[in-house]
């Protein structure tokens, strides 16, 4: 039973879809971290329906490639594309890491946040619309979700909160670290495995845009926040998946 509450709780807290409610403590939060994947594993399987869909109807690139970008957003209802404005926000206030902190909390969205918001979506559109793909490219490239939420959550349970507050540092404190930093490893591991064999060039660019992402991502956190947020970890996983994308186009048209 604490198993499938800490599942409910990962899909209560990182996606829209309907879930029985869980009471929030420490004991049902203790592995739901790992199940942050299982929430991108969903995004995946409706991505592949969408092309499935878009191929059966002949429809376009660029209808295909909105949809790629939303349909996400629609499951998971915001939250981590929430964090990347916050942060780009904060980012351009070129402040002190305490005052971009205190930005990062502000509820409001500042014109940063919008601008880069905006611009976030077009360049992953035009990216998702440059893709050439059939159905092993695309189930390769649907695996994404499964890999930016496995680094994201080994992230939440090994790097160095900036806060001693706040949702990150609550489920990083009340997580089992040592188990869930395994499980993320193990899903990270079979993201790639699974995005290689079935993408062939396309699937390991992507993973390697995910990997260079990664590595960025704990130097940029620490060096502008001296480590981790909820905030930052939404920036993350966002950008993640957008380099991937654009790892594997760039990868398509070189080779």
């Amino acid at each position: 039973m604490r198993i499938l509450r800490s599942l409910a709780m990962a899909f209560l807290m990182y996606s829209r879809v309907p879930m029985p409610q869980v009471e929030w403590k420490d004991e049902n939060m203790a592995y739901a971290m790992g199940f942050f994947p299982v929430v991108g594993l969903l995004e995946g399987i409706i991505l592949v329906l969408w092309y499935l869909f878009c191929s059966a109807l002949n429809i376009g690139a660029l209808l295909f490639a909105v949809g790629a970008v939303l349909l996400p957003v629609a499951v998971n209802g915001g939250i981590h594309l929430d964090g990347f404005c916050d942060c780009c926000d904060a980012l351009a206030s070129h402040q002190s890491r305490e005052r971009k902190l205190e930005i990062m909390k502000d509820s409001a969205a500042g014109a940063f946040a919008v601008i880069s918001c905006c611009a976030y979506l077009l360049v992953y559109v035009a990216f998702w619309t440059e893709a050439e793909l059939n159905v092993k490219t695309m189930a390769a490239l649907a695996i994404i979700p499964v890999l930016s939420r496995a680094f994201s959550g080994f992230g939440v349970v090994t790097f160095k909160n900036a806060r001693t507050g706040g949702l990150l540092a609550t489920f990083s404190k009340a997580a089992d670290s040592k188990n869930v930093r395994v499980v993320m490893v193990l899903w990270a591991l079979v993201a790639a495995v699974a995005m290689v064999l079935l993408g062939a060039t396309a699937g390991a660019a992507a993973l390697v845009g995910g990997l260079v992402m990664f590595g960025f991502y704990r130097v940029f956190a620490y060096r502008q926040f001296g480590g981790i947020t909820g905030d930052t970890a939404g920036w993350f996983l966002q950008l993640c998946e957008l380099v991937c994308v654009a790892f594997a186009v760039l990868a398509q048209k070189i080779f």
